[in-house]
């Protein structure tokens, strides 16, 4: 008699091993990511020598603030199970827009708002397509890609100037983060204030808790009472602010606006959502991942530049990195059905 309480809870103590990490299954792919990123900068230091200096490292998020934004929207976007591959046009139309009316004389506490409101429209307008007309979340964004890259073109065919004293100071101001030459600028800083408002939501609000819901399992979610519409639309426009938000980076970081910038964009963004962990069939991942995501992306150019390689094999490297974290995560989903 006194083997089965022992036997009871040893199986009892089995199984919220089991639970444990079957709830922490989905910080593999992100753990995976960081994994990549650490080896990387390794092993380009030790090639190198002159990797891991404050310049290089503080240039990643220089150089991709705006690609950061972008991937925080289409993680919430892509949690839902839906994709958003309009997001690199309405940048380029944001921008284009934005440039136009700071050269005709508006002040930039008009020009951004604006911006942030043209592209949660084109987000609202997605979404509506999605939820309401039953498109295809990759034909409605598709038709919204084509949409803003021809709006773009109708403000301007040729490149905008932008020399409003605040939009150029965004990027040019160099703010010391610590000792010795490391830096971060304005543009860097809204990236991760977006960054850290993004994983606020997703962790700790209704909102957030519906769009794993809605990933997880549509059918279920409406089941449960969920505000299934309301939320699969809020993720939209939240992809859409980002994008008119990464206009204004983006414009910042260039110093002008051209009607063909981003064009492959929405590719990288969500290349660096998905290995920084997020599944294509939604439910699972995280603003943190994608964050590391664009990191190893941003590295991978850093080093091929280094190697004064063709920029060809950052396609190259990131499509292999793609397919591997795909197989990866089918693996994991396919591990979880079986439990």
């Amino acid at each position: 008699m006194t083997g089965i309480p022992v036997t009871v809870e040893r199986a009892s103590a089995s199984s919220a091993v089991r639970r444990f990490f079957s709830r922490r299954s989905s910080w593999i792919p992100v753990l995976a990511a960081l994994a990549i990123l650490i080896v990387m900068f390794i092993g380009a230091q030790a090639y190198f020598g002159n990797f891991l200096t404050p310049r290089v490292i503080s240039s990643l998020l220089l150089d991709n603030a705006y690609l950061l934004i972008l991937a925080v929207g289409m993680t919430f976007v892509i949690l839902t199970g839906g994709i958003d591959l309009s997001v690199g046009a309405v940048m380029a139309f944001t921008g284009m827009l934005g440039a136009s009316l700071l050269r005709d004389g508006l002040p930039v506490g008009v020009v951004v708002p604006v911006m942030l409101l043209i592209g949660a429209a084109m987000g609202l307008a997605v979404g509506i397509m999605v939820q309401y007309f039953d498109v295809q979340p990759f034909i409605a964004s598709l038709a919204a890609m084509f949409a803003a890259r021809g709006l773009a073109f109708m403000v301007s065919l040729s490149s905008i100037r932008v020399e409003d004293p605040t939009i150029l100071w965004l990027q040019s101001t160099r703010i010391q983060a610590a000792p010795g030459s490391w830096f971060i600028t304005p543009t860097g800083i809204l990236a991760i204030l977006v960054v850290i408002v993004g994983a606020l939501l997703l962790a700790y609000t209704r909102f957030g808790r519906t769009i794993y819901a809605i990933g997880g399992n549509e059918q279920s979610a409406r089941l449960m009472g969920l505000p299934v519409v309301r939320t699969k639309l809020l993720a939209y426009v939240v992809s859409g602010i980002c994008a008119g938000l990464a206009g204004v980076v983006f414009t910042a970081y260039t110093g002008a606006s051209y009607p063909l910038n981003g064009i492959g964009t929405e590719l990288d963004t969500i290349a660096a959502v998905v290995i920084g962990g997020t599944l294509l069939t939604g439910g699972s991942g995280y603003v943190l991942g994608s964050m590391i995501g664009v990191l190893v992306y941003g590295s991978i150019k850093t080093v091929i530049s280094f190697l004064g390689a063709e920029q060809s094999w950052t396609r190259i490297t990131i499509g292999a990195l793609l397919l591997l974290f795909v197989v990866v995560q089918r693996v994991i989903v396919a591990r979880s059905s079986r439990r």
